[in-house]
């Protein structure tokens, strides 16, 4: 029996990244399919909330969200460190974390849902929830569970106005950019692979690169990324290390200087927007969406939902923004200003939030 079970789903857009983790970690694990009996009889149970993926642990402990199944397991297995040990490239490796997370969804959910593959998609969320039924059957019930998951897909601002704005972010700006990187190294910050690394796993990899039609584009376009994806779900045989001196690589700076210029909009908004909730409300669990803001992304405007997870995200960015000592926060601040992101990194958040049985709460 492995030591550790993950239950996630081979569509799931966060289980790509847990799952890139505990390969290239070395760490033992089987992974169980979250189908509707999973989810009813060890999801649920053993978490409060029905996202994955789910971790279970040697010791029988339930860890659901990747970035803290990823904090919790780098404790207890020091091999092959994600988190680099100098100042910049913890950052930068950070900001592709939150990067990944909130910004890449985009266009992980533009391309899965407005493609013209239904069917495929619809078929997979089938076999995930109803492994046992036949496939006729499967595509009938995944249509109905993956139409909510297509939903979201306005919610995040996905329409006619910004559509255009995307693709072209995505196919002529973020996917040449990236292949260009991969093209001169193995992972983002030289020889071994950095947080920022598993969070990309999750948009390029589990829709991105699996769905048929946007996959087409990443071996057309980012023939390298293309390799790096493959590299990232197979176990290494050998690593090199961190780029020396700190270093980031120029080939990343115009990626790092689009999201501050674009996401991190975003997240003041929301920052300033859930202050403003909190004191209209007296509620104490913090609800996935409480208005609406507006967002840009190349030349388009849009408007999408506000989601407070985005805060606790943010909050994590920040601390290690802050935890630097003097040295460290100079040299970090330089860099800062090449990429047009030291007047962002000091926002401040009054109204922090928690983590609290899987549950986004007011921190006390």
């Amino acid at each position: 029996m492995a030591a550790y079970t993950l239950f996630g789903a081979k569509i799931s857009l966060y289980t790509g990244k847990i799952r890139s983790y505990l390969v290239y970690k070395g760490i033992d694990f089987e992974e169980i399919t979250a189908s509707l009996k999973v989810y009813k009889n060890v999801i649920v149970p053993n978490t409060g909330v029905r996202f994955i993926p789910v971790v279970k642990t040697p010791a029988g402990q339930y860890i659901q969200d990747s970035a803290v199944i990823i904090d919790t397991l780098e404790l207890v297995h020091l091999q092959r460190p994600v988190f680099p040990a100098k100042a910049k490239q913890l950052l930068v490796s950070k900001l592709f974390e939150i990067f990944a997370d909130e910004w890449l969804l985009i266009p992980a959910m533009h391309y899965r849902w407005n493609k013209g593959q239904d069917d495929y998609v619809y078929a997979e969320f089938g076999k995930t929830i109803f492994p046992g039924l036949p496939g006729f059957m499967q595509r009938f019930l995944g249509r109905r569970a993956g139409a909510r998951f297509k939903g979201f897909v306005a919610m995040l601002g996905i329409d006619e106005n910004t559509i255009t704005a995307v693709e072209q972010w995505y196919e002529g700006d973020f996917l040449p950019a990236l292949d260009t990187h991969f093209g001169a190294h193995d992972y983002l910050l030289g020889g071994v692979a950095s947080i920022g690394d598993f969070a990309l796993m999750g948009p390029l990899y589990a829709h991105l690169y699996q769905d048929p039609e946007s996959g087409k584009i990443i071996n057309t376009i980012a023939p390298n990324v293309a390799k790096w994806i493959e590299r990232m779900n197979t176990p290494p045989e050998q690593l090199g290390s961190w780029l020396e001196n700190d270093e980031i690589p120029e080939t990343l700076v115009p990626i790092l200087t689009r999201i501050f210029a674009e996401l991190f909009p975003v997240l003041q908004s929301t920052v300033g927007l859930l202050e403003t909730w909190r004191q209209q409300n007296s509620a104490t669990d913090i609800p996935r969406f409480i208005a609406k803001h507006g967002f840009r992304i190349g030349d388009a405007r849009g408007e999408r939902v506000v989601t407070p997870f985005s805060q606790w995200k943010l909050q994590r960015l920040l601390d290690v923004y802050h935890g630097f000592d003097a040295n460290e926060k100079a040299a970090v601040d330089a860099f800062l200003c090449t990429i047009n992101g030291l007047t962002a990194m000091q926002t401040v958040i009054s109204d922090r939030i928690d983590r609290k049985d899987n549950r986004l709460v007011w921190s006390s």
